[in-house]
């Protein structure tokens, strides 16, 4: 793992529930308020909030979970699609006797996670979607296609898809499955066909956009997601890529938490109006 990617803690429990087909993985570490982290594509719990989630769980309890054909869970026959992995989200938190709770996702998990506020929005309170696009063109061109930009320092490197790959192997049910799965994945961002603007324009929770300054996200689409987000608030992390985001602990936790306490004069909302963090 990279440096600073090393939780340094153990989750108070952890994991399957059974929904849709699936034997979902998730920990929680921590009490309080419930935070769903949603990871990025082809990443575990660990490779993505690693850096992290303790200061996250120091105030809540995070409610980490791997996604279809990632990490712990394995794979079944099925697309990996938007709506599905969503679902899947949706049955853990019924199995968990959890009604509402905030979410925080990266990438694929910030896709995730603004599927389940569109469809579901009275099981989401706050949002955080970073490194998340609404639409194809969100993208810079070489993600999508890398011949585009040859070299282009916003892709991942070498030693990220190592990481990646290791990662997966050192806990997946099938380590041999990674370039299967990958193959298998890539039509869920490279097919994405998006929302219109206008269910955007339509939410009702609390939303933070988080991107880095050289993202896949275009620096543009971010702030147009901004404005049409009703209350929303942008963070642009100077000197940050998409594989670095959810690294940069020293600007994202404040951010985050920040975001997560509202002002002491706002109603609370949803199931955890006595937490400190509420």
């Amino acid at each position: 793992m990279s440096e600073g990617q090393e939780s340094g803690t153990y989750p108070s429990s952890a994991g399957y529930a059974r929904v849709n087909g699936l034997d979902l993985y998730y920990e929680i570490h921590g009490t309080g308020q419930p935070l769903v982290l949603l990871h990025g594509g082809l990443l575990t719990i660990d490779l993505t909030f690693g850096g992290i989630l303790p200061a996250l769980a120091a105030t809540r309890q995070v409610v980490a979970v791997e996604l279809q054909g990632h990490g712990h869970t394995g794979d079944i026959d099925r697309d990996p699609t938007l709506a599905y992995l969503a679902d899947d989200v949706v049955g853990l938190l019924d199995h968990l006797g959890i009604d509402r709770a905030d979410f925080f996702g990266f990438s694929l998990g910030g896709l995730t996670a603004l599927q389940l506020a569109l469809t579901r929005p009275a099981r989401v309170d706050r949002l955080v979607l970073a490194s998340t696009h609404y639409r194809p063109d969100g993208y810079h061109p070489e993600v999508l296609d890398p011949r585009a930009r040859p070299g282009s320092r916003r892709m991942p490197t070498e030693s990220d898809f190592q990481e990646m790959y290791e990662a997966y192997a050192k806990v997946a049910p099938d380590p041999g499955r990674f370039e299967a799965f990958a193959e298998k994945l890539q039509p869920t961002v490279h097919a994405f066909e998006g929302w219109p603007a206008r269910t955007l324009a339509g939410l009702e929770a609390p939303v933070l956009l988080l991107v880095g300054d050289t993202d896949f996200v275009r620096l543009e689409h971010a702030v147009e997601m901004h404005e049409l987000i009703p209350g929303s608030q942008l963070g642009v992390l100077p000197g940050t890529t998409h594989s670095d985001l959810p690294r940069r602990s020293d600007l994202v936790v404040p951010m985050v938490r920040a975001f997560l306490r509202p002002p002491a004069d706002a109603s609370p909302t949803g199931t955890g109006a006595g937490s400190d963090d509420r």
